[in-house]
């Protein structure tokens, strides 16, 4: 962490140290807007494969969504749904092996994030946009999801209509929301009246308890066969989580632990890929 980082940090704790004085209620509904907003966004320049690829774009909500489309036309369809802070080009590996067993391969920047508009995103806007690009462009057979993208892919394939011929990919899921609030609170050093604000709030603009954020709420509307990849060093989405998980005995769920590869790593180590696209 460099000293630009750390000044940044300070400023933020400090920041809703005085708001928190003031009002438990507006320090928690900034805290919620914090949450919600990437630190950064990654724009990097299209790599050659995503420039051969057929743009597509369109208005969703508010948004601007852009994403890409190659091998229109293949005899199964797959999505790929990056994760918070990330964008579709960092799943570049991912297409050639999926287009050489002829899916048509389909990849978003989700709200918030990459080449789409907006400053903001949410679990339930996350999912919304797959139940509407599945509407759009589907219907979609296959699908892989890395972090907040595997998440809110719980939150659709719970609605969306579909059987055991279905298959999904969890890469290192948000499985639990109470543990990202954990995180988040205890990186803003924010007391627990300040937290039961938050949660009420997260209750009053979704319509729905934080407790019903979970991925082991959705598995028992999932009918899909399911490939669920976790490292045990995932500091991010804790590797506790999935193991809690698995501990349930989802019958349509299969585990695959890897170790040294975190967060973000994951998605990219080769046997990770070929596991991924055989699973596919």
């Amino acid at each position: 962490m460099n000293v630009s980082q750390r000044a940044t940090i300070i400023y933020i704790r400090t920041k809703f140290k005085l708001l928190s004085a003031i009002s438990k209620k507006k320090a928690a509904q900034q805290a919620f807007q914090l949450f919600c907003t990437p630190p950064t966004r990654d724009r990097k320049k299209l790599p050659a494969l995503f420039n051969e690829a057929e743009k597509l774009q369109f208005t969703f909500k508010e948004f601007d969504i852009v994403g890409f489309r190659w091998n229109k036309g293949g005899h199964k369809k797959v999505l790929i749904l990056h994760g918070f802070e990330s964008t579709a080009i960092n799943f570049a590996k991912y297409v050639e092996p999926l287009v050489k067993k002829g899916y048509e391969v389909l990849a978003f920047d989700a709200p918030a994030h990459g080449y789409s508009s907006g400053k903001r995103i949410t679990a339930i806007i996350y999912r919304d946009l797959i139940k509407y690009i599945n509407e759009q462009y589907g219907p979609i057979q296959s699908y892989m999801g890395h972090s907040l993208g595997g998440f809110a892919l719980g939150l659709a394939l719970a609605e969306i209509p579909h059987d055991q011929h279905l298959r999904a990919v969890f890469v290192a899921p948000s499985a639990e929301t109470n543990s990202a609030i954990n995180n988040f609170f205890q990186f803003l050093k924010l007391d627990d009246k300040v937290r039961r604000e938050f949660e009420k709030h997260i209750e009053v603009v979704s319509g729905r308890p934080v407790s019903w954020f979970s991925i082991s709420r959705t598995l028992k509307a999932i009918n899909a066969e399911i490939l669920w990849i976790h490292d045990e060093d995932d500091q991010v989405t804790p590797y506790e989580d999935a193991l809690k998980v698995k501990g349930e005995n989802y019958s349509n769920v299969q585990f695959v632990f890897t170790r040294g590869l975190g967060h973000s790593r994951i998605y990219r180590d080769t046997e990770v890929i070929r596991t991924i696209v055989d699973f596919l």
